[in-house]
């Protein structure tokens, strides 16, 4: 299948746009490629250190030098449901290492925040920024020097974007991820958003809520709603990352066992010691940002990936930006409706097919690229089309399902639930901003009402609360950027927002702050670029200004004149609250320096790396 015109042509661009800064990139790649196993080039006491707490057996194997070594890099903890199952899998992978004849070895841990835990607390303000934590601390992970292969152990938000930003640091060394799996099914996602709008409305109390959310999540493995987490997943398998078919098996079952050591397998087959080298810089490359952005779009995945892909795509010297989701957006269909786009779960999606039909659809429909590389070795994306089984305890893979088994969730990219991805592009006088429709109804995406400004969400919520929001309006929502206060997730509005809407009032929400994938059926303009203590254009607005927000033209307007809006003089806010408590002040230097969230808000880097990757002109 030829691939689409407007997939071929974004491409190209991004080739072009890319092509000194991913020069630059392979050529270190390549000058840190070592021939033999890269323990060997180190001094005998470096060596000794490295294998001196080892059983003898493995501890005879690196001594030997000739055989691979595995790094494995975890974000384990037992806090985070979806984290809890990667307790177990060091020793499933040490074990499966051996069966290859080769050696693992835990090289180090990662931090890994929970979103849902801090969600509307002052910890969601450390959020964004454990991302280039926890990508700094895989390298230091790494940093020793003495891996042939890497292995990475995480399933949430700024957790896989992470490890793969620090992982391409050590773009010579093959890397899979192994991912954990979603939880299963519990209280249906359509109650649990009605449970928390009533709760909202002041008609549930505390108990009934967390008996609610209780139900919801429950036990181990991925919260089971389509945002970041489960858009990792995603994103992991159909940019070749994973081995097929793993992104959404149950933690705890046979099969999830099997997936877990044959990546073991897989990783100790493709190091360079074998005739199936395949070095993770040649996996990330433009083709394959491509395909993340493409199964993003027509799964209707998270808007935090417009930050994640742009921030990991840098790291591989690949410079992206906003217009390239927008305008695959406009080709790609959305062929899948999970929940906040729908009432499945990804139990459901999976079920229905899951990534194997997915990535067929979008194969058959040309708007994959199937030439690349991946983890799974010969035969390119279309390997992804099959999904793994046990049979007689044995791990094969057979063709996914030739149709879905539910087209309420998952559909064929010829008979879509929309045209279009539901990501959108917006700009105007207000700046740039990103908006995810869809789950937003058709005459909900065009809001043009008066403004109410708000330096905080609380403030908003108060609001309501005191009934002052019954009303038109665009609730202005400021000063909520990674340099302001690290641009954490708005969710608490979601509920508020909606009541209204639901009571027919025309309501929009506008910030330079984030709302994942969980904005749901209110219009949200988000990441506001440059974002208000930057110089945007979103501080200068004032109550009663009118704005319009229509996602139909991509349109982000206040009406005001050209020289209006530059006599008006942004407030100085105080921001000496977001220096201190719960850690705050260590992040201090990550607001100063922090880029742009169309730059991917990323914290590191020289000046001239941030200028080059601040063009978003072609």
């Amino acid at each position: 299948m030829q691939v689409h015109d407007t997939v071929t042509r974004v491409t190209q661009r991004i080739v072009l746009r890319s092509l000194a800064s991913r020069t630059a990139y392979m050529q270190r790649v390549k000058k840190a490629a070592t021939a033999g196993p890269v323990r060997g080039h180190a001094s005998c006491t470096n060596l000794a250190h490295a294998f001196a707490a080892f059983e003898p057996a493995d501890k005879l194997m690196l001594r030997e030098i000739r055989q691979p070594a595995i790094g494995i890099v975890s974000a384990y903890n037992d806090m985070l449901s979806a984290h809890q199952p990667l307790e177990r899998f060091p020793a499933l992978i040490k074990q499966a290492a051996r069966r290859a004849g080769a050696v693992a070895q835990f090289a180090g841990g990662v931090p890994a925040m929970c979103d849902g835990v801090t969600q509307g607390q002052t910890g969601m303000e450390l959020s964004l920024f454990s991302r280039d934590v926890i990508a700094m601390a895989t390298a230091v992970s790494l940093s020793h020097n003495v891996f042939d292969a890497v292995l990475c152990l995480g399933v949430c938000d700024k957790i896989v974007p992470g490890l793969l930003i620090g992982a391409l640091q050590f773009g010579h060394l093959p890397t899979l991820f192994v991912p954990a799996g979603p939880m299963t099914t519990g209280l249906a996602n359509d109650e649990k958003a009605k449970i928390r709008q009533l709760h909202a409305e002041g008609k549930l109390d505390r108990a009934a809520l967390l008996e609610a959310e209780s139900r919801a999540y429950h036990g181990p493995g991925t919260c089971t709603f389509y945002g970041t987490a489960n858009s990792n997943q995603m994103l992991m398998e159909i940019m070749g990352l994973h081995l097929p078919g793993a992104a959404f098996v149950h933690p705890g079952t046979p099969l999830r066992d099997a997936l877990t050591g044959a990546a073991a397998e897989r990783a100790a087959r493709i190091t360079h010691l074998g005739r199936e080298y395949t070095p993770l810089a040649e996996v990330i490359n433009e083709h394959a940002i491509v395909n993340g952005i493409v199964g993003l779009l027509a799964t209707g995945g998270s808007t935090n990936h417009t930050i994640h892909l742009v921030a990991i795509a840098r790291a591989a010297g690949i410079a992206i930006n906003w217009d390239d989701f927008s305008d695959l957006s406009a080709v790609v269909p959305l062929i899948a409706r999970i929940y906040p786009n729908g009432s499945a779960d990804v139990n459901h999606f999976h079920a229905a097919g899951g990534m194997g039909y997915t990535i067929r659809e979008l194969l058959a429909a040309g708007l994959l690229h199937d030439d690349v590389r991946t983890v799974a070795g010969e035969g390119g994306l279309a390997r992804y089309t099959h999904e793994p089984v046990l049979r007689d305890e044995r791990l094969e893979w057979r063709e996914a399902p030739p149709a879905s088994g539910d087209l309420g969730v998952l559909r064929p990219a010829t008979e879509p639930f929309s045209a279009d991805g539901g990501l959108k592009l917006l700009t105007g006088n207000l700046g740039r901003a990103v908006i995810k429709v869809s789950a937003v109804p058709a005459n909900n995406r065009v809001v043009t009402a008066p403004a109410l400004v708000f330096d905080d969400q609380d403030l908003m919520l108060a609001a309501f609360k005191r009934g002052e929001l019954e009303r038109d309006f665009v609730a202005v929502v400021r000063f909520q950027g990674p340099r302001a206060n690290g641009m954490p997730e708005l969710h608490k509005l979601t509920p508020a927002l909606g009541v209204l809407q639901d009571k027919g009032y025309r309501v929009a929400l506008v910030t330079d702050g984030r709302m994942s994938g969980a904005s749901g059926k209110v219009p949200a303009a988000i990441h506001v670029t440059p974002e208000c203590v930057a110089g945007g254009a979103l501080a200068c607005v004032q109550d009663g200004d009118v704005i319009t927000l229509d996602a139909e033209t991509g349109t982000l307007e206040v009406h005001l004149s050209e020289s209006d809006l530059a006599a008006r003089r942004p407030p100085a806010p105080d921001l000496r609250d977001n220096d201190y408590g719960c850690g705050r002040e260590l992040f201090v230097s990550a607001r100063t320096h922090c880029t742009g969230p169309e730059q991917g808000a990323v914290t590191f880097g020289s000046p001239a790396a941030a200028a080059t990757f601040a063009n978003i002109s072609l």
